[in-house]
């Protein structure tokens, strides 16, 4: 049996919280009372409530691009994976694009959590230490469109279905970029 970490029980506090109200009015106090712990222990984990929402974000995506390297799995099918959690999640992280100070901060946050989990598949289908600067930029590219994307699809800009929207993320990918996956 695995035991949560207090991180974990942590988060899911503050997303308990961020059901029924907004992000920018949970205060740490409200989280840590909401399970029993001290400000103290938060601390002790995170800087503040956004180091605590990057945190939980790039756990999500560690876990999804870690299928994609370890399991063999189909690109296709990781786009849609990451459609289908944005569709799971879609009210959670409308309230953190709506309601945060910081929601271009997490915008590109979301985008280096994307930029370093996609460069280290690259790497690892092209059996290369390093990318090469254009490739690195492509990468970087890709990444800052499909993200800016699903924050536009997630506060309801676009009417698509999730498999539409990994659709999209697949056409959107350079051929470069595409070569480079097919070497595997």
């Amino acid at each position: 049996m695995k035991r949560k970490t207090t991180k974990e029980i942590l988060t899911e506090s503050f997303r308990e919280l961020a059901e029924s109200k907004s992000i920018d009015r949970i205060t740490v106090q409200e989280i840590v009372d909401n399970c029993d712990y001290s400000t103290a222990t938060f601390y002790r984990h995170f800087r503040d409530k956004y180091d605590l929402i990057a945190w939980d974000y790039a756990r999500k995506a560690e876990e999804i691009m870690a299928q994609l390297i370890t399991d063999d799995t189909r690109w296709n099918q990781t786009l849609m994976d990451w459609a289908e959690f944005f569709q799971t999640e879609k009210e959670y992280l409308a309230n953190l694009f709506l309601h945060t100070s910081g929601h271009d901060s997490f915008i590109q946050y979301m985008t280096e959590i994307h930029y370093r989990a996609f460069t280290k598949h690259l790497r690892a289908v092209s059996r290369r230490d390093e990318l090469d600067e254009k490739t690195s930029l492509l990468a970087r590219t890709y990444c800052l469109g499909t993200v800016y994307l699903s924050c536009e699809w997630i506060t309801g800009k676009y009417d698509v279905t999730p498999d539409e929207l990994a659709e999209i993320y697949g056409n959107a990918l350079p051929q470069p970029l595409l070569e480079l996956m097919k070497e595997k």
